[in-house]
């Protein structure tokens, strides 16, 4: 199986002088192409300061970091821009909505981007917006819509354009258990039918337990990297 992300070595320090946090120290990691992967551990672990770096948010302090068998470390801004509209969704915890936009354009937004027609996106998005419970609201602005709401338009937008990769920050922290469900069935079949790869952090029981494969992350350390267990404190 190819791996889609290779990390070797992967440091990320934020601060100088006597105040450095060391957010992670020495990862390597493999995510194999089609994974349905979770990712936990403690707040402050460096979950998110992974995800970033890895979708080219954020760059290493040291280290190599690969994305589809390409480093994406020295990339120019215009490529790294292109990568990520083209290859990568991401879903924030913080939904990361553009409030002038409505809940279509906002899910439609990446797919106008890549220069989709205007009639081709409008009838995928909207097909995408019913299947994430959302028929009816598409031409409500986020704050007309509750948390739960902006976060399915959140992962409406990221899996539209059916990237290689989604990374995804606590996508089911904001919704609930029902809600949760349906997103990683979504999610999951997305995953079956596309083979994309799915990376999400979280510290849900009921996404782990969906998960392929789990990683757990502490104090800035990959600890475990296997099957998903019933229990975290056995993978440490």
């Amino acid at each position: 199986m190819q791996s889609i992300v290779r990390l070797k070595g992967v440091t990320k320090d934020y601060g100088q002088g006597e105040v450095v946090v060391h957010a992670l120290r020495g990862v390597d990691l493999s995510i194999q192409t089609g994974d349905f992967a979770a990712m936990a551990g403690p707040s402050g672990s460096g979950k998110s300061t992974l995800l970033n770096i890895i979708g080219g948010l954020d760059g290493p302090s040291s280290g190599e970091v690969e994305v589809e068998g390409r480093s994406i470390i020295n990339l120019s801004g215009t490529k790294l821009s292109r990568l990520r509209r083209d290859r990568i969704g991401f879903i924030f915890q913080s939904y990361n909505l553009i409030p002038v936009l409505t809940a279509m354009e906002n899910a439609e937004y990446v797919l106008m981007l890549q220069g989709v027609p205007t009639a081709r996106r409008r009838e995928k998005v909207m097909a995408l917006l019913k299947e994430v419970g959302l028929e009816g609201l598409e031409n409500r602005f986020p704050r007309e819509l509750s948390g739960g709401q902006q976060q399915r338009v959140a992962i409406a937008r990221a899996i539209a354009s059916e990237p290689a990769l989604v990374l995804a920050d606590e996508p089911t922290a904001n919704v609930d258990s029902k809600t949760a469900a349906g997103l990683m069935d979504l999610m999951a079949q997305l995953n079956e039918e596309k083979g994309g790869t799915f990376l999400f952090s979280t510290h849900d029981q009921a996404v782990m337990k969906r998960a392929k494969s789990l990683l757990l992350l502490k104090d800035g350390r990959i600890v475990y990297n296997g099957a998903p267990v019933e229990n975290l404190d056995e993978a440490e």
